[in-house]
């Protein structure tokens, strides 16, 4: 059975390997290597500072994710493949409480994203019936 996630060293495994899987993806790795052009070395030390306030409290995250977000052409799909990477990192490196913390803010990360970019109504999921609870 894996650990928990409970120091900045398993952030850092978390990311790392997401990330890797993100730019290796046939879907996402375009919009992040040549759409976006990530530059890693600069996003990566980010990413490790915004899951550590996440997960682990640190305070020190900044940022405001959604404006770099916002005009990357990227649809619903896009979301989901996001979020099934995201939970098959989670669940191969870790299990308990933080890890699934850490999958459930990375699926409200993306419906608040989702809603932001319209893709919610777009989808019928603000209909009441589609609600996620």
């Amino acid at each position: 059975m894996e650990k928990d996630i409970t120091t900045p060293g398993d952030i850092r495994l978390l990311v790392n390997t997401f990330y890797d899987k993100v730019q290796a993806d046939p879907q996402l790795g375009p919009v992040f290597n040549e759409v976006a052009n990530v530059n890693w070395s600069t996003h990566l030390p980010i990413m490790y500072t915004f899951w550590e306030n996440l997960l682990l409290g640190s305070a020190r995250y900044t940022g405001r994710p959604f404006p770099k977000h916002a005009p990357l052409p990227i649809n619903t799909q896009h979301f989901l493949q996001w979020i099934n990477l995201f939970e098959a990192t989670v669940n191969e490196l870790f299990s308990g409480e933080k890890a699934e913390e850490a999958k459930g803010r990375a699926r409200a990360i993306a419906l608040v994203f989702m809603g932001k970019m319209g893709f919610l109504q777009e989808e019928g999921w603000s209909s009441p019936e589609n609600r996620i609870q």
